[in-house]
């Protein structure tokens, strides 16, 4: 039995996900980023 596939779909899986998780964590870092500069731009007027 070819363990091939099995070790191709492992590591696709595995940088997929690293890959989305690093994409999601950077979109909620500039959402947040984003809502901090709006809270200190009225916090200033």
């Amino acid at each position: 039995m070819a363990h091939w596939p099995y070790i191709i779909a492992c590591y696709a899986l595995t940088i997929g996900g690293t890959l989305g998780m690093a994409i999601w964590s950077y979109a909620a870092m500039r959402a947040r980023e984003k809502k901090v500069t709006a809270l200190r731009k009225g916090g200033d007027e």
